[in-house]
């Protein structure tokens, strides 16, 4: 009997990271589901992988949280199941904390936080009769400590890796995996359509961004960690995966950094 293989469902594949992850993975023997809010950018990524016997397309707004005990059940069904949930979906910020209303900072979490832990609570009781799956969250450095201009999207990202760090603990003996990968800066459109104070999109590319790891190579790594089922990778450059660890081992050194670090 051939063996069942595994069903890989990717948030925000429609562009960036998510579309890289999604073309990584299709090379190998899995079946994948692409979510995006974009469907014609979904079918474009698909048609670039090929054997659309394997991919199915599977339209998401991350804000659209009534939807999601609908779209989980659909997914279920499309493989006989899901294995991996990538949660790629997000949008970043670029807005002082003094100009930024809290409407803006509430539009961020409702998509980047609460999103993606509705969309993972709907899918968990899944993967517990089952006893086996595996969480993987894309969050950020930034997640790991805040810098200028991402009070938000830093918060909504601390948030994921609180979050994930307890379902872990609650779920670990049911064979439910948790991978939290921190992406450093990526050369993807995440600057383009960060929200600015007024909630309207930054619409042009960070100096910092456009200087960052390709999506590609993202990809390929986060691939390696994936598989390996690590609990959590920090994926940049020299400096953004050294940040993290002066900030761990000399908080003072590390805040001075961050005060002169440049961010855009």
């Amino acid at each position: 009997m051939e063996k069942k293989k595994n069903t890989i469902w990717i948030t925000g594949a429609s562009s960036g990271i998510g579309r890289s992850l999604a073309i990584v993975y299709g090379k190998d023997p899995v079946n994948l589901i692409l979510s995006a809010r974009n469907k014609d950018r979904l079918e474009k990524v698909k048609n670039e992988i090929g054997e659309p016997e394997r991919i199915r397309i599977l339209p998401l707004d991350l804000t659209d949280i009534e939807s999601f005990p609908r779209i989980v059940e659909q997914a279920w069904g499309l493989f006989d199941g899901v294995d991996v949930m990538i949660h790629n979906g997000g949008i970043s910020q670029r807005s002082l904390v003094a100009e930024t209303p809290l409407s803006v900072d509430r539009s961020i979490f409702e998509t980047n936080y609460f999103g993606t832990i509705g969309l993972t609570k709907y899918l968990l009781p899944h993967f517990s009769k089952r006893q086996s799956g595996h969480f993987v969250v894309v969050t950020s450095v930034v997640g790991k400590f805040g810098t200028a201009l991402r009070s938000s999207y830093s918060g909504s990202k601390h948030a994921l890796h609180g979050f994930f760090e307890s379902l872990r603990a609650e779920h670990y003996e049911e064979n439910i995996r948790v991978t939290l990968i921190c992406p450093g800066f990526v050369d993807t459109n995440v600057s383009i359509n960060a929200l600015t104070a007024d909630g309207s999109r930054q619409g042009t590319k960070d100096k910092a961004t456009a200087g960052g790891l390709s999506p590609d190579d993202f990809a390929r790594k986060a691939r390696r960690a994936i598989s390996r089922q690590k609990r959590e990778v920090v994926i940049g450059g020299p400096l953004e995966v050294i940040a993290v660890y002066i900030k761990r081992f000399f908080p003072g050194i590390h805040a001075r950094m961050i005060r002169k670090a440049a961010v855009t």
